[in-house]
């Protein structure tokens, strides 16, 4: 039953994002309260699906993969309930935000046509532009806007793509939970990267 928990986890932030989106469509009383909270639960299960799998020496391609996958899920599912909520932030970050959903795209182009699968580096970097992307929507769900944090936001978001695509490009031959762009470069020379139990295994 153990070895189940951390694909409960993944599994879990596909429902909690249709579930927001459902709650912002039929716009129920306290979204806001409720939004945050089930955002909150899910970035929680993206931290301790991976924590879990490692300590329970479970952590293989498959389940990297998927976690990556469902990430996105998870993410687009909170920025549709968020558009609901408040389309004239979106509005007026058009342009930002569809630079943004490229280069997010461009990332798994790059992974398809040189892999033939998905991206799953878990890098340094992205993780801390998920949290930036979590306060960041936070800030929108609560305010409607965000001026600081959503460029932050954006411009931190292009440095990890970029760094990922460098990622993508140096490797030799695909592989999962790549920290930076040194450790990719030591990986195509043949080196042993050190990983750490918690935060990359």
């Amino acid at each position: 039953m153990k070895s189940k928990i951390p694909a409960i986890l993944i599994f879990s932030r596909l429902i909690i994002g249709f579930t927001i989106i459902v709650l912002s469509i039929f716009k129920v009383e306290d979204y806001q309260v409720i939004a945050i909270v089930l955002l909150s639960i899910g970035l929680l299960t993206d931290i301790f699906d991976g924590i879990i799998a490692r300590h329970l020496n479970i952590s293989t391609q498959k389940i990297r993969r998927l976690d990556s996958t469902v990430d996105q899920v998870f993410f687009i599912s909170a920025g549709v309930a968020t558009y609901i909520q408040c389309p004239e932030f979106f509005s007026e970050n058009i342009y930002k935000l569809i630079i943004l959903v490229g280069a997010e795209c461009l990332i798994y182009i790059v992974s398809f046509f040189k892999f033939k699968k998905e991206v799953a580096t878990h890098s340094i970097g992205a993780k801390i532009w998920t949290l930036l992307l979590f306060a960041t929507l936070i800030q929108v769900i609560l305010q409607c806007q965000s001026v600081l944090l959503f460029n932050l936001c954006f411009w931190i978001g292009l440095l990890t793509r970029a760094e990922i695509i460098a990622v993508l490009l140096i490797l030799k031959k695909w592989t999962n939970d790549v920290p930076t762009v040194y450790h990719a470069i030591m990986l195509r020379q043949g080196k042993t990267i050190k990983k750490h139990k918690i935060f990359n295994g």
